[in-house]
This record gives structure tokens, sequence and C-alpha cells, in this order.
């Protein structure tokens, strides 16, 4: 049976897709999780309402949150996926000839399971691939226990972080504080860069305003970028930061030559004519966050 499937980013905003069918419902511990097939997106999820990926579109999002800082640095071999149970990062960090390690952190092992049957589009096999490991649990208490290896030389270090998780007022809340993005800095390489998505410039300005300026506080490069995603129904704010590395300052000419290096012509949105575009916010976005877009240094 088809119903309209409707998401509210704010008190005063409502959209969505007509003649959906929802396909899956399921309860886990953690939250309630929703499969659906629309015929605008194809098939997507939702946990506890909020529209996570969907099979139409995912390339955008999942594009954009890991190839530009993937791409600015120069050889990535290890990264961190926090959330990202669907297996879209880890499909396009695998593009990269360079990995050799990926860790997905993922909290809710009935998302890797609905989104292994139903969305096969956005993950590709990727949790199957022997470079990626599977980690069921808090993302914050896998970080941990990295932290508290025997040694620095011990410990696991990361070339690159995604944070491909719900928002900040949801049961990830805690990985988006001041002091767990203290502790990741104790696991990451020197060169490396982390990746994070912030929400809507339009209906979320407050959250994103107070990210970005938790990310000021940690390192000492933050580049905000953004893209139209179809299924947030909105301009969508990402961010990456690094205290070496600067993924705005990349021209056209730099990232041809690494696309071209690493072997990414199978992209479908993000390109070296494109790098450009997402680091320019327009003028509607630089008047909500202000002070925000400048740069870092």
């Amino acid at each position: 049976m088809s119903a309209s499937l409707l998401f509210q980013p704010a008190p005063d905003a409502v959209y969505g897709f007509p003649n959906a069918r929802r396909l899956v419902r399921v309860d886990s511990p953690h939250q309630h999780i929703e499969v659906w097939d629309t015929p605008q997106l194809g098939r997507l999820f939702t946990l506890d309402g909020r529209p996570m990926t969907s099979s139409g579109d995912e390339f955008i999002y999942h594009e954009c949150m890991t190839q530009p800082a993937a791409l600015t640095h120069p050889a990535p071999r290890a990264a961190l996926v926090l959330g990202g149970g669907d297996g879209g990062a880890a499909k396009q960090l695998l593009a990269h000839r360079s990995i050799e390690r990926i860790v997905v952190a993922e909290l809710d092992a009935e998302v890797v399971r609905l989104t292994r049957e139903h969305l096969p589009d956005v993950h590709g096999g990727a949790l199957d691939d022997p470079r990626v490991e599977l980690v069921i649990g808090d993302a914050a208490e896998y970080v941990a226990r990295q932290i508290a290896g025997a040694s620095h030389a011990n410990r696991a270090l990361f070339d690159l972080v995604v944070f491909d998780l719900t928002p900040p007022d949801s049961p990830a809340a805690g990985l988006y504080t001041p002091a767990f993005l203290t502790g990741l800095k104790r696991i990451l390489a020197p060169t490396a860069a982390v990746s994070l998505h912030l929400g809507s410039p339009y209906f979320h300005a407050a959250r994103v305003a107070a990210l970005l300026e938790n990310l000021r506080q940690i390192f000492a490069v933050v580049r905000p970028l953004a893209a139209y995603v179809p299924l947030y129904g909105s301009l969508w704010m990402m961010a990456i930061a690094s205290d070496t590395l600067d993924a705005a300052a990349l021209t056209a000419h730099e990232l041809s030559a690494r696309l071209a290096q690493r072997g990414l012509h199978a992209l479908r949105f993000y390109d070296a004519a494109t790098h450009a575009a997402l680091f320019a916010a327009p003028h509607s976005v630089r008047d909500k966050l202000g002070r925000f877009l400048k740069p870092s240094r």
C-alpha cells in the first residue's frame, strides 16, 4: 500500500515523497528503522523517521563526504568510518588504490543487515571486501579502545575519518563534542583529514554554526562545503578538518592528475571541476553563517 513519506527537518518545514511503499519496519535496541521504495529515489531507509540514504542519490552525499578529503591526502592507507553501516562511505574509499584498511564502526547491526539486503546499490558489496573491518558497537567506545593502546606505536593511526552518523540530537550526540574530537586526534596520522556532515544551512543554521565552532577549536584548517541532496530536501553542508591539509586549496589541475592517477573514472557527481564549487557558499548561506564560513587561517 502506497503512502506519502514525509519528513520534517524543522518545526516550520515539511517535504516528502508521494506514492512511497514501506518494505520493512524494525525496532532495534537502538532505533526505529524503516526501508521504503519510492518512485523518485528508489529504495531508501530511515532511522527514527529521519532520511538516511537512498539508492537514487546516495552518490551525491557519499562522494562529497569522502572524495574531497581522500583526494586531498597524498596517499591514504587507513580510514575510519564512524557509523556508515550502509557501506556507502566504505565503497567510495575502496576506490582509492592506496587504501589498505577501512574500519566501519557501526552502532546497530540491524542497519547493516537491512541495507545489505535492500540497498545493494548503496554498498556495492563493500562490507565484504577483505580490507574492510566491520565493528558493531558504540563508535566512541571503539575510539576509546584505540586511544588506550599500550603505546603510541601500538595504536591504530588513521589517515581519514568519516563521520557518517545521525545528527547531534540522536544517539550519536557524544561523537560531535569537543571532548570526543580532541580524543580522536590521538589516533590520527599527522597528515590526517576528518570529514563530517553538518546539516542544512536553512533548516539547521544554529547546529551547523556550533559544529563548525567545535571543529575550529580542535583543528587548524576547517573548510565547509555544500551540495544539494534531494533526499534531504536542501543544500547540505559538510566540512573537512585537518591540522595540515587544506582541501579547498587544491586546484582543478592537481585534482585531475590525482583522479587519473588513482583510477577514479566512475564517480557520478564529484570531479575536478565540481570541487571548487563545493567550497563556494552562496550569499544566502554566508548571510546565515557569517564568520563561520571565513577561512580558518
